[in-house]
């Protein structure tokens, strides 16, 4: 096959991909629930960022400014496009997370049929990238977890103690450097904000699903075992554990380490739906 034709094959493969996305993405628009954590609280962060502006001015906006980054291209759209093009990468980016991490087509999809995932895609909250964060190298994962620290924070302290068992300073550094440099700017942007973390608990106290201190002793035991296994699966449990401040949809990075092991997941996830249920018929909002 000459040169030519089959660029202009591969070209013709990517309009027609390119149509399909826009088509589900338009089709997508008009059939999703509004998501309450994007409308409320992302794209207006988004926004206010990408316009020069400190995302902090929109309230209840409390992540690292770095977390928007990625959102861009999708607050710039209408609103209701935005929302689905985002439902549609959060759900590859989750697929993807599975995937590289080991699990089966049938893992993959009783992942994307958990209730944490179901809820963080309904509310159109960004869970995505600190998961796909925990499948990319560190020098990139780093700024992904640290997005939502209750939901990573606990496997960057994993690479950091990966990094110092195989270089020391040195080597942390090489890993973090992106991490630092992008904190630095934040706070020079921004001010201290990350003293506004004060402020979350006494506003979301009323959707709150943590179980702390009570799960202490737990992701500390996840996060020692973790190190001394040198097995990142365990990391991945802990900061949800470990964080007083946790939405629903965070336990989904408890889950994800279940997902190469099909039939522990299907267990688990079943009796996450039993306990929706449970919580559902009690008339509990």
């Amino acid at each position: 096959m000459q040169i030519s034709s089959l660029f202009k094959s591969n070209l013709v493969r990517i309009l027609l991909f390119g149509a399909l996305a826009v088509g589900v993405v338009l089709a997508s628009s008009a059939l999703l629930p509004p998501g309450y954590d994007w409308e409320g609280n992302y794209r207006r962060a988004s926004l206010a960022m990408f316009s020069g502006k400190s995302p902090y001015t929109v309230e209840p906006f409390f992540a690292p400014p770095w977390s928007l980054l990625p959102l861009w291209p999708f607050a710039i759209l209408p609103v209701s496009i935005g929302r689905a093009a985002l439902f549609w990468v959060s759900l590859i980016a989750l697929a993807f997370t599975g995937h590289r991490l080991g699990a089966r087509p049938l893992g993959i999809a009783i992942f994307i049929l958990s209730p944490p995932v179901i809820h963080c895609l309904l509310n159109a909250n960004i869970e995505w990238i600190p998961l796909l964060g925990f499948v990319l190298p560190p020098q990139v994962g780093l700024l992904l977890v640290t997005a939502k620290p209750q939901t990573g924070f606990a496997v960057a302290l994993f690479w950091i103690a990966q990094a110092w068992r195989k270089g020391g300073v040195r080597e942390i550094l090489r890993i973090s450097w992106p991490l630092l440099i992008t904190f630095l700017l934040s706070l020079l942007l921004y001010g201290p904000w990350p003293l506004r973390l004060r402020e979350v608990m006494p506003i979301a106290k009323d959707f709150n699903a943590s179980f702390w201190p009570y799960t202490l002793p737990v992701g500390g035991a996840l996060i020692v075992a973790s190190l001394r296994k040198r097995e990142i699966r365990w990391a991945m449990g802990a900061s949800p554990c470990l964080s007083p401040y946790v939405l629903f949809h965070t336990w989904s990075a408890a889950l994800v380490a279940l997902v190469p092991a099909t039939t522990e997941l299907f267990v688990t996830v079943i009796g996450l739906w039993v306990l929706v249920a449970l919580r559902a018929s009690s008339g509990v909002s």
